[in-house]
C-alpha cells in the first residue's frame, strides 16, 4: 500500500504512509538489512504572481497540469511588434512559443542526454519551470548563438518594451537568472511594467527580489 520493490531492488512509492524494506542474502539468509521508507502527500503547487505577473523560473514552479496555451493579449501585442519591425526592414517570426509540460519534459530530457544535466540546466528548464508553459514567454527567429548581434537581436533589445515584452535572460545576468544569455527569449508582461523594468536595466529577479534556483 505504501510502496513496492522491484527485482532489482529498486522502490517505487504507491501511497501516504511508512513502511519497512527488508533485503535479504541469496546466498546466505541469516545476512540482512532493512530500510525505513517515508511516502509524503504529494506537494500541490500553485501559480505564483507578484504584482499582478505570473513568475515561473527555477525558484517558482507551475503545476503540470497548467495548459493555458497562447495568451491572446501577448499574441496580439507581439503581431503590433512585428509589424513594426517589417516597417523597419526587419523580419522577425516565433520559432517556439508556448510549450506543454510533456512538451518541456521530453525538450528537457533530451538535452540532458545530449549534454548532461549541469550544461543542460545552464540554458533549458526543467519541466515546469519553464516560462514558455505560461504562454507568455517567444523565442524569436533562432533559439541559439547565432541570433546574438544580429540586426533584429539589436531592435527586439531597443524596442520590445514598448510593446509589452521583456528580454528575459540578459547578458551578465546568468548567476541571477539561472540560465544563460537568450536574446531570443521575451516574456510579456504589459506595456506599463516593461517600461519600467525595461528602464531599471534589472531582470525580473533582481526587480522583484526574488531567487531562480532549484531546490
Amino acid at each position: 500500500a505504501v510502496a513496492t520493490v522491484n527485482k532489482y531492488g529498486r522502490i517505487t512509492a504507491v501511497g501516504e504512509g511508512k513502511c519497512t524494506v527488508t533485503v535479504v542474502s541469496a546466498d546466505n539468509s541469516a545476512v540482512s538489512a532493512q530500510f525505513s521508507v517515508t511516502v509524503n502527500a504529494p506537494v500541490k503547487i500553485e501559480p505564483t504572481y507578484i504584482d499582478g505577473i505570473l513568475i515561473v523560473n527555477k525558484s517558482y514552479p507551475l503545476p503540470s497540469d497548467y495548459n493555458p496555451g497562447t495568451n491572446p493579449e501577448a499574441k496580439q501585442a507581439l503581431d503590433e511588434m512585428f509589424a513594426a519591425a517589417a516597417g523597419d526592414g526587419l523580419t522577425m517570426r516565433v520559432v517556439s512559443g508556448f510549450r506543454s509540460y510533456t512538451t518541456q519534459k521530453n525538450l528537457y530530457n533530451k538535452y540532458v542526454r545530449r549534454d548532461g544535466a549541469a550544461k543542460a540546466d545552464t540554458y533549458s528548464a526543467r519541466p515546469g519551470f519553464s516560462e514558455h508553459q505560461t504562454g507568455l514567454a517567444f523565442d524569436i527567429n533562432k533559439a541559439n548563438d547565432s541570433f546574438v548581434g544580429t540586426p533584429e537581436a539589436l531592435w527586439l533589445a531597443a524596442n520590445a518594451y514598448k510593446y509589452g515584452f521583456i528580454l528575459r535572460y540578459p547578458e551578465g545576468k546568468e548567476s541571477i537568472t539561472g540560465y544563460q544569455f537568450e536574446p531570443w527569449h521575451y516574456r510579456y508582461v504589459g506595456k506599463e511594467r516593461a517600461l519600467k523594468i525595461y528602464e531599471s536595466g534589472l531582470t525580473v529577479e533582481e526587480y522583484y527580489g526574488i531567487t531562480s534556483c532549484y531546490k
